[in-house]
């Protein structure tokens, strides 16, 4: 994880951020350790937050935001286990939208240098961890509207892509979603915010039972597609909002962080928190659900899935 930097970005919710972000750490170190990366001279604050109770180890370093997920390595092993590596992939802060963005481009280098992991240097492709999701046994699903932007990787077609995900990331079948959500305009639709593998062949795709949400029929065309790829799809059809800092943002339950047998998920305050849940207990039923607060998280135009990044135990 890393801790919320850019000022600029979260204004006047910058610490409820931090109090949201030290809440999900927490929460995730109940289940495994957690590495918090602060910017030099933060890192007593964000370990004030976090405390000292939990296996959270706080360690500094530059850091021009926060999304661990879109700026660490993603760490890849052998089929046996035995080895793990992490690839380091381009970041260009989703399209040029926010600078400066030069510290969190060398964040992946750091990070598997800090721990220790041979690094695969697969620049100039870009890609954010949170535009896609694996199985852990060769299939990937991603969205259109993020890897076939020109805003990415404007030189390269869908074979090209396809061709860079299987040479870095051992994938065999890619499955193309059309959509991320409307209001995802700074990823322009990452993936982690409607559908997350959480077995091989069974994803858990975000819908919404509401017809009248904009995002209603966007969400089934995705399931209709994840169903077409022959997968085993459960559905969330909880899509809460909230208003923060007077603007109205979604906070979808998929966009959750899942570490060993317990699911970590980002919640609104009030009877909508149970629902959401209840629905993830419902397509997670062998994992131990745990809600967190993630309006803010929303705000700053992410969920616990996009403020977190996995390294698989060796």
């Amino acid at each position: 994880m890393a801790w919320p930097t850019r000022a600029s970005m979260w204004g006047s919710q910058l610490a409820a951020a931090e109090q949201e972000y030290a809440a999900t750490a927490r929460a995730i170190a109940g289940h495994v350790p957690v590495t918090m990366v602060a910017r030099p001279s933060h890192g007593d604050a964000a370990t004030a937050a976090c405390g000292t109770d939990r296996p959270i180890e706080v360690v500094e370093w530059p850091i021009d935001d926060s999304w661990a997920r879109d700026i660490g390595a993603i760490v890849i092993t052998q089929a046996s286990g035995a080895h793990r590596a992490g690839v380091q992939f381009a970041f260009n802060a989703w399209g040029e939208k926010f600078a400066p963005y030069g510290e969190d481009a060398r964040f992946a280098t750091r990070m598997c240098e800090h721990l220790g992991l041979a690094t695969y240097d697969a620049r100039p492709f870009v890609l954010e961890g949170g535009a896609i999701t694996v199985d852990g046994e060769g299939m990937l699903v991603t969205t259109e509207e993020v890897l076939l932007n020109p805003n990415r990787n404007p030189s390269m077609s869908r074979a090209d892509v396809e061709a860079a995900l299987r040479t870095w990331l051992g994938a065999d079948r890619i499955v193309w979603l059309p959509f991320g959500l409307v209001e995802d305009d700074d990823t322009d639709g990452h993936v982690d915010n409607v559908a997350a593998f959480v077995a091989p062949g069974v994803v858990v795709a975000q819908t919404t039972a509401d017809r009248a949400n904009p995002n209603y029929e966007r969400l089934r065309r995705n399931a209709d597609a994840l169903v077409g790829a022959g997968l085993e799809v459960r559905e969330v059809d909880v899509l809460p909002y909230a208003v923060v800092g007077g603007e109205r943002v979604v906070v979808p339950p998929t966009n959750f962080y899942q570490c060993n047998e317990g699911v970590v998920v980002p919640v609104v305050a009030g009877a909508l928190a149970e629902a959401a849940l209840d629905a993830m207990r419902g397509a997670l039923p062998d994992r131990v659900v745990v809600g967190v607060p993630g309006e803010v998280l929303a705000f700053g135009g992410g969920g616990v899935h996009c403020i977190t990044q996995q390294v698989p135990a060796p």
